[in-house]
């Protein structure tokens, strides 16, 4: 049974490994928050580089065949030191996000040349610009939009409820308004957050709402589908839910919570390990 392992620098790559259990049932999963180093974002990039290495090393040493960076942060900053360091398989959120987006450009009525991807995303993601620069090799246009306010409003779960989904969606409202005063020809919305998928249905409410329809291509189920064909094969298998295990380096009680949500199943007991500073 093939492992993959799963590394963010907390709660967001669980909608990555979501993806992947839907896409590859049949692996067995390792799955490492970093939630005592987070957020990456306020780090330098030799320091994202150390940890999001040593994460790795980690998830190697835990058995890990192919090792998938579910870290936007991470996989901007780091991806090349985590490939010189490592022997295995590696995959970002990066490029399959980008390819991804080429695919539904490739298929709309504007064409890859006419066609226009906004990007919203953290500030640490948006200031390394590695999206804009990978699209742009692909041919497309890009923006990007720094987010702040919505990883913790994500993690607050302030998503459902009436009157905290109304805070969402006023905040939605007011970065995609900024950032379509920038590119008011987008007619690509990539979510360049791990974190971002859980704000799809409100995403699309919002552009309703702004008479400004967008393709929405999430990078978390663009990875996956990665992983699926780098390791497809003639399993039919599902494996057990025994198969997968969760690491995390601080506060194992609000990962096991706020992981539930995100992964929308209930997660087993989850292992606190220390990997230093």
């Amino acid at each position: 049974m093939k492992t993959i392992g799963v590394f963010d620098s907390g709660f967001g790559g669980l909608t990555v490994l979501r993806e992947l259990l839907a896409l590859v049932p049949d692996a067995r999963y390792v799955y490492l928050g970093d939630t005592a180093r987070l957020p990456y974002g306020s780090k330098s990039r030799e320091t994202i580089a150390r940890y999001a290495v040593s994460s790795a090393r980690f998830l190697a040493d835990q058995g890990a065949d192919l090792l998938v960076i579910a870290c936007n942060t991470a996989t901007a900053l780091a991806l090349d030191e985590i490939r010189t360091a490592m022997s295995i398989p590696i995959v970002g959120v990066v490029e399959p996000g980008a390819q991804a987006c080429l695919a539904a450009a490739s298929k709309s009525a504007a064409g890859v040349a006419g066609s226009h991807v906004l990007v919203l995303a953290t500030a640490a993601t948006t200031q390394s610009g590695a999206y804009s620069r990978t699209l742009n090799a692909l041919g497309l246009r890009a923006t990007e939009k720094a987010c702040p306010l919505l990883v913790p409003l994500v993690e607050e779960g302030w998503l459902d409820q009436a009157v905290h989904a109304a805070v969402t969606l006023e905040v939605l409202r007011v970065y995609l308004l900024e950032a379509l005063a920038q590119a008011p020809d987008a007619n690509v919305l990539l979510l360049g957050c791990t974190h971002y998928p859980l704000l799809q249905p409100l995403l699309e409410t919002t552009l309703k709402n702004l008479h400004h329809p967008m393709r929405i291509i999430d990078s978390a189920e663009a990875t996956a589908r990665e992983v699926a064909r780098l390791v497809s094969g003639d399993s039919q298998s599902v494996a057990d839910p025994a198969d997968r295990v969760f690491y995390a380096t601080d506060s194992i009680e609000k990962f096991q919570r706020l992981g539930s949500a995100f992964l929308r199943e209930p997660l087993p007991p989850v292992k606190l390990i220390d990997l230093g500073g």
